[in-house]
């Protein structure tokens, strides 16, 4: 918990800095940003922001590619005390539609392309919408330059919310969960600690910035440490290895891992420099975990987290990185596993619910109260809807969800939200939309479809009439016809025996 003065997350990042011109961001083209430029840039950003109307507690959208000038967008939107909604690139208008409308934001920042169709949105709620492209150039960048970097950092306190983040649940609408400056800044120097961050620590930074892992716990991990990152736009395995030979750090998901271990450049030689490879945001299975230590000599640390908690447990630095595990709770986090009927908490080795409690987790979903209150037990711990276990030596495994959420890539995906349009498809009777296990992706998204006998519905059909109305991710990467769901005595869809029936469908 801090106690200084102000525990605006960006005061907490910058007012004790001890090297200004320390190197915090080198870009691809070699242009080197000193934490001295960030704190000015933030400052002539957090200007025209307050400029536009944006006042203390106001939410600011952004839709924008990866570059310098996004990041600093959200810097400086926790400066001015707004509160950050990052928006996944892939989202269409139709899903942008419903955030908008609910976060209700005084400012939307998107791509110059996409200016007049969000523009029509934004005017719905009365916001105003600025550009910034994966140039990094637009309006707002434009504005940002004639500004002044002097700015006097909002004064904010603990559990001031600093961002929402929107989450896919199991039921319902999407949510937003609403994270304080405390909960990001206890977060981030939890593990600037647990995983020895320090001042010539250099990160590949090759993760996206709209969600925890590449906003929240890359960045601000680094920035708090006073580390550097080298900034990419995107996962490129061939450029990541050469990196390695000067980087320090890598921070990625499953993903990353499996196209890197097909490079035949991997080996103990070209990652010697390197000191900590980090995976999240989607399980990463064994058998990668124990391949990549036999190419590369190195173990992956794979930590758990959620949208709605930062990070919650993780793999040791030191110590036994158990493949298929991920770690001992984080100093300052608590984590139970529970009976999911009873809520009574259950052995060790025994499969239940976990829960969480710590500075970490969110003060509950935006404009959601009752949502809220049901996803919280009495005595404060969060009802995660994961299932898992822990073991005998007080490891963490994630065994499966309790909720039908599904994973894929390190995205969270609402199946109710594919299910429901292609519900709506001529000749489809029902559908089932799962995530079955994935070597690159954690989870495929699969849709199992019960069509109208002598329905025209092919897997060529579904995917054809779902491209542009659901983000890429979301899209299943296979559809099966079948003619009808396994229910149970209530009629429920039972999901664990068609997850188990396509368990092998994107086996090597």
């Amino acid at each position: 918990m801090n106690t200084t003065a102000n525990a605006n997350l960006f005061s907490r990042l910058f007012d004790h800095l001890d090297d200004p011109a320390r190197l915090a961001i080198e870009e691809l083209d070699g242009t080197r940003i000193s934490y001295a430029d960030l704190i000015a840039r933030a400052g002539q950003m957090a200007n025209v922001l307050v400029s536009r109307g944006v006042k203390v507690g106001d939410r600011v959208a952004a839709q924008t590619e990866k570059s310098v000038p996004a990041l600093v967008l959200y810097l400086a939107t926790v400066r001015a005390g707004a509160v950050y909604l990052p928006l996944n690139t892939a989202y269409t208008l139709n899903e942008l539609e419903y955030f908008i409308g609910d976060a209700e934001p005084s400012l939307v920042v998107c791509d110059p392309a996409k200016a007049e169709g969000i523009g029509k949105i934004a005017a719905k709620v009365g916001a105003k919408v600025e550009t910034l492209g994966a140039d990094g150039k637009g309006s707002l960048t434009e504005a940002a330059s004639k500004a002044s970097p002097d700015f006097k950092t909002a004064p904010r306190e603990n559990d001031d919310l600093a961002a929402i983040l929107y989450t896919s649940g199991t039921t319902g609408r999407s949510k937003g969960a609403m994270l304080s400056h405390d909960n990001l800044a206890s977060n981030s120097l939890s593990l600037v600690g647990y995983w020895r961050f320090g001042k010539d620590d250099i990160l590949i930074h090759a993760l996206p910035i709209y969600h925890t892992h590449g906003l929240f716990v890359a960045s601000n991990v680094t920035l708090f440490a006073r580390a550097s990152m080298i900034f990419l736009p995107k996962f490129d395995p061939e450029l990541i290895l050469k990196l390695m030979a000067r980087a320090t750090v890598l921070m990625g998901v499953p993903t990353f891992y499996t196209r890197l271990l097909q490079h035949p450049g991997l080996s103990k030689e070209s990652t010697k420099h390197m000191r900590l490879f980090v995976s999240g945001s989607a399980p990463l299975l064994a058998d990668t975990h124990r391949e990549w230590s036999a190419r590369t000599g190195h173990a992956v640390l794979e930590r758990y987290g959620m949208t709605e908690t930062n990070m919650n447990t993780s793999n040791p630095y030191d110590g036994d990185r158990v493949p298929g595990a991920v770690g001992f709770p984080l100093p300052g986090v608590s984590v139970r596993v529970t009976d999911p009927d009873t809520g009574r908490e259950v052995a060790r080795e025994e499969i239940g619910m976990i829960e969480v409690k710590g500075p970490n987790v969110f003060k509950g979903y935006w404009r959601m109260p009752e949502k809220t209150k049901s996803e919280f037990r009495d005595d404060g711990f969060f009802i995660t809807g994961d299932l898992g276990k822990i073991d005998g030596k007080g490891y963490v495994h994630i065994v499966g969800r309790g909720k039908d959420l599904v994973i894929s890539g390190g995205f969270n995906v609402y199946p109710k939200e594919i299910e429901s349009e292609i519900d709506a498809m001529p000749g489809v009777v029902e559908s089932a939309v799962i995530g079955v296990p994935h070597a690159d992706f954690g989870e495929g998204v699969t849709a199992v479809v019960v069509c109208n006998k002598g329905a025209a519905v092919t897997e060529a059909s579904v995917l054809k009439a779902l491209d542009g109305r659901l983000a890429k991710f979301k899209m299943p990467k296979r559809v099966f016809i079948v003619d009808d769901l396994p229910r149970n005595a209530m009629g429920k869809v039972q999901k664990n025996i068609l997850r188990d029936s396509y368990a092998k469908i994107y086996s090597k």
